[in-house]
């Protein structure tokens, strides 16, 4: 079922790359910025963080967070982390719970199961969604552009 904007985001409960837990109830107050992303250390998956890496500054002032979630376990994400030098948190989707209350899981991706689709979405201080974007296609990227303006 997909997300609609208005409606409360699913709330999760997921292991950082630093094995810390981290809900999205942590932020509410704040906007964030969710970048479902399939694997780490794959070309498309290492561009999409590192445009938000790299826009990083455009955030400051803005009250707001970004969380990359993959199924990668927390241990990949930790050194995908440190090699991308993201100043964001990444978190793992390892048992696909928020991936799949984000209706962004592939059913199967190159012949693996339970991947999650490349998607982005935007919370604001109140915990709903107002920008959702799943992609079907991994190759493609989320519109960087629609998030910079929903979050301003």
């Amino acid at each position: 079922m997909a997300l609609t904007i208005g409606q409360p985001a699913p709330q999760f409960t997921l292991s950082s790359s630093e094995l810390k837990t981290i809900s999205l109830a942590d932020y509410k107050g704040k906007k964030v910025i969710i970048h479902f992303f399939p694997l780490a250390f794959t070309g498309v998956c290492t561009t999409q963080l590192c445009t938000m890496r790299d826009n990083f500054g455009y955030y400051d002032g803005l009250n707001a967070v970004i969380l990359g979630i993959s199924v990668d376990s927390p241990f990949t994400l930790a050194k995908f982390k440190e090699e991308n030098n993201y100043q964001f948190q990444l978190l793992s989707d390892f048992n696909k719970e928020a991936s799949t209350a984000y209706g962004a899981l592939y059913d199967t991706f190159f012949g693996m199961k339970g991947i999650a689709k490349r998607a982005a979405f935007v919370v604001d201080e109140e915990q709903n969604i107002i920008y959702a974007e799943v992609l079907e296609d991994a190759n493609n990227l989320p519109d960087f552009n629609a998030i910079a303006e929903i979050v301003k």
